[in-house]
């Protein structure tokens, strides 16, 4: 595999890996997976995690977009958890790390694209994402309300009034109630039904600046 082959294939994608090399290229899965690593070391192509690769910036003529590529890294997943709370703006603190979801087992990659975390849910409760606009792209992140109760899933402990009130929760509005307490049901879980529960007391507290023990 020439490198201007590659370029050929791949130059406008943002990403690709080597399933897709193996099946365009006329060459042996192994002989592509050298190629490759000689690639790297001249730094003509940068790996993202086993198996996936995109090319140098002076090669590629699509942009890297962390957000987007958090949708792509490891399928089938969505945004959410404390990434997507900050997308809606809905906590006041800067968010590092990508945070997803996915019926897959929990995976992290880290690349010089960011730090890509995806945390196993049931397939059960993979719902309530859709796609929306993020600078040049889309993405794939979770309804407001879906993202603040997969954090409360995945974060040991019971969320009392309190707690919640730590979180400095903000922009209220963003969260339908009615469809939070729906999606909270389909969890059947008591403790995030509990959760639920308290919102409407959390924003009255944060909006009079009282705070429910």
């Amino acid at each position: 595999m020439r490198f201007e082959s590659l370029l050929k294939l791949v130059g406008n994608m943002p990403c690709f890996d080597l399933q897709l090399l193996v099946q365009a290229m006329d060459e042996k899965r192994e002989t592509i997976r050298v190629q490759l690593s000689r690639f790297m070391k001249q730094g003509k192509v940068i790996p993202l995690r086993r198996g996936m690769y995109t090319l140098a910036d002076m090669y590629r003529h699509t942009a890297i977009v962390p957000a987007a590529l958090a949708n792509n890294l490891y399928r089938p997943s969505y945004l959410s958890g404390i990434w997507a709370l900050k997308y809606y703006d809905l906590i006041p603190e800067a968010v590092v790390w990508l945070t997803s979801v996915s019926p897959r087992v929990s995976k992290r990659f880290d690349n010089e694209f960011g730090v890509f975390e995806y945390r196993s849910i049931r397939q059960s409760v993979f719902f309530g994402y859709r796609f929306a606009s993020y600078g040049s792209t889309d993405i794939l992140v979770a309804e407001a309300e879906k993202a603040l109760l997969d954090h409360w899933h995945l974060t040991p402990g019971e969320w009392t009034a309190t707690r919640l009130m730590e979180m400095r929760y903000q922009n209220f509005k963003t969260i339908d109630g009615n469809r939070l307490t729906e999606y909270a049901e389909r969890f059947a879980s008591p403790r995030l039904k509990r959760a639920a529960k308290r919102w409407p007391a959390v924003i009255e507290d944060t909006e009079s600046g009282a705070v429910t023990l």
